[in-house]
């Protein structure tokens, strides 16, 4: 059993449908420029399991760790997302991750930070067909502009190896609206002025 959430082993399990597809298309909303990885052996490396659902079982892009089993993917979002699910895939071998920690919009997260109290963890069982899905606390991911996951630990092995991070859940746009500001108190009087049209009555800060 998954601690501090719902493991679904049935639901889940033998469902691959298009649906599931579009349940876990979160991936696409993620501003993949600003995605970060640390501890990654190869750069650029920890983008690549952000992948669609169709791929999961694709093991020639994975992320390996570096220096030892660690591994924290800081993940911003081009809008805001209600997180609902998460699927971790990695190898049926000691380098799966054995656990995930989850902070919700602390961007640029180091390895000096993640002492923080996680807003969830999971401690994880060996996937590598993602078949399991750890349910969060929906609550708590309501409105998600940035993710970060913590892997603090594998299964024994000096590294870590992860093919697959799945992400199910809601997303809406950011808004971006200008501001209009009224100068009314400001505002002379249109007879102070020889020509009226000059007066502005606002203006747009986008």
């Amino acid at each position: 059993m998954a601690p501090h959430g719902r493991c679904c082993e049935g639901d889940h399990q033998h469902r691959d449908t298009p649906e599931m597809g579009i349940e876990y298309s979160l991936y696409t909303k993620i501003n993949k420029d600003n995605l970060e990885c640390l501890n990654e052996a190869v750069e650029g490396s920890g983008k690549t399991v952000f992948k669609p659902w169709e791929e999961r079982m694709n093991f020639d892009l994975f992320v390996d760790s570096d220096a030892d089993e660690e591994l924290l993917f800081n993940i911003p979002f081009t809008g805001n997302v209600k997180l609902k699910g998460i699927i971790i895939i990695g190898e049926d071998s000691d380098t799966h991750p054995s656990k995930i920690r989850m902070f919700k919009n602390r961007p640029s997260m180091t390895f000096d930070d993640v002492g923080a109290t996680a807003d969830q963890e999971f401690q994880l069982h060996v996937d590598n067909q993602g078949t399991l899905e750890y349910a969060t606390k929906i609550v708590t991911f309501n409105s998600v502009h940035h993710l970060t996951l913590h892997f603090p630990s594998n299964f024994g092995a000096e590294t870590t190896r992860i093919y697959y991070i799945g992400l199910r859940g809601e997303y809406s746009e950011a808004h971006h609206h200008g501001v209009t500001i009224c100068t009314y108190e400001a505002r002379p009087n249109v007879s102070d002025h020889k020509n009226p049209l000059e007066d502005t009555v606002g203006h747009q800060i986008q």
